[in-house]
């Protein structure tokens, strides 16, 4: 009985791993097309973040849309229809390079965001009942694991396509006439044509896929973990830790995100060349992975998830000081470490918003992945604070006001509401 039921979970937890892996592939390629869309859209520091801002809009808009439509449809059917979704984001792209249209890639990146929405909506606290709560922060490092080799493998691969001899390409459009300079930069936006067709494919053939295999189904009856705290309760919200749990998922995500997306300008601004330093996101990559294994390794049996999480905030604020201060190969290692310390904080934050929610745990669940939003406005919110100090490096420093809160959340956001309850 214990062996079948090991192995159910086993199965569901390779299910949800491969689900990550797309999550990654997909999320991380936004630090290639961020550089790349800036050469072949010709645009300035704060528009091309909105490329992260297109994607994880999405989430903001899209979170509780996709808790009603998996309430409907249930988890499998939901997973495929998120993936067709997807396929038509990627789709997109195809009209978008082949008439240079900014805009529109950025209507195929929401459309891609809109399907990951309703893909993590489900992924997220299935993986976290799966077990004991205190352990969760070990599950869903191991998909964290899945999601950043992912992660590193679209940097290079997309990467080697789109921004092949891209310093070479920036230091000729300088000399060329208006209509060489035109074609030249239409050539660069067909790079991406053949990669999303072929990623929308794939995400077409798992939809399929995904649809006919047996998948098991996350039962209201299996999410009520610790439900006495939800026994009286009428509202979502009701619960002040889940919402300020949303909230540092939103500068959680934000500073991640600004860690990886901004690392191939940051690298620039440092003096590396961009084909140098447009593999620099897959340090940060490497450095999650390695602390995605500490998760593992030390959660909960050496360090309770909420002790790691104060530990490594605190590290992640003198890790952005010392990149500002210091230059060159110092300043990239200080950044890149950034990954290691941030490892911790989705995970953790996660299993300790959603305790005691009971029934509420799906649209808990929704409110958690809309934080995630905050990939779409701080990212943004630096470029434009760069421009206005014309200073990539000292703009960092806007990172530790929201470190800030996530240490707050840790050492007692996370208890605001359930003392009453005890």
């Amino acid at each position: 009985m214990t062996n079948t039921k090991n192995n159910s979970v086993a199965y569901q937890i390779t299910i949800i791993g491969v689900l990550f892996f797309i999550f990654g592939f997909i999320t991380w390629a936004n630090g290639t097309l961020i550089p790349y869309l800036k050469l072949a859209c010709e645009l300035n520091d704060t528009q091309q973040y909105y490329v992260a801002t297109a994607f994880f809009a999405a989430y903001f808009i899209m979170a509780i849309p996709s808790s009603m439509i998996l309430n409907k449809t249930g988890f499998k059917i939901g997973m495929s229809v998120g993936l067709f979704v997807m396929a038509i984001g990627a789709l997109l792209f195809i009209p978008a390079a082949q008439t240079r249209t900014y805009n529109l890639f950025l209507l195929g990146l929401f459309i891609i965001g809109s399907g990951l929405a309703l893909l993590q909506t489900a992924a997220n606290p299935f993986v976290t009942v799966l077990g004991p709560i205190e352990s969760a922060a070990q599950r869903i490092s191991i998909m964290g694991i899945c999601n950043k080799i992912a992660g590193i493998c679209a940097i290079y691969v997309l990467g080697s396509i789109a921004l092949k001899n891209a310093d070479g390409i920036k230091a000729s459009l300088a000399t060329m006439d208006a209509t060489e300079k035109a074609a030249t930069l239409d050539a660069l936006a067909a790079r991406v044509i053949h990669p999303y067709t072929v990623l929308a494919i794939v995400l077409i053939v798992l939809a399929i896929a995904i649809y006919f295999i047996k998948m098991p189904e996350v039962h209201e009856e299996e999410t009520n973990v610790h439900s006495e705290l939800a026994k009286h309760k009428t509202s979502i919200f009701q619960f002040p830790h889940l919402l300020l749990g949303a909230l540092a998922i939103f500068f959680y995500v934000g500073v991640e995100v600004i860690s990886y997306d901004t690392f191939a300008n940051f690298g620039e601004h440092l003096g590396f060349p961009l084909d140098t330093a447009k593999n620099f996101a897959t340090y940060t990559g490497y450095a999650l992975l390695v602390g995605y294994i500490f998760n593992i390794i030390a959660i909960p049996k050496y360090i309770s998830q909420q002790k790691a999480m104060l530990a490594l905030t605190v590290l992640s604020m003198i890790l952005v000081v010392l990149s500002v201060v210091t230059s060159g190969k110092t300043a990239v290692v200080c950044f890149m470490l950034l990954g290691f310390s941030n490892a911790v904080m989705w995970p953790a934050i996660w299993p300790l918003a959603i305790d005691g929610l009971g029934k509420f745990t799906k649209i808990g669940s929704a409110f958690l992945i809309m934080g995630i939003v905050g990939g779409a406005i701080l990212p943004p919110l630096y470029g434009k604070i760069s421009q206005l100090i014309n200073d990539r490096q000292l703009a960092y420093l806007m990172m530790i006001p929201c470190y800030l809160f996530i240490l707050y959340y840790t050492i007692s956001g996370h208890k605001v509401g359930k003392e009453n309850e005890a």
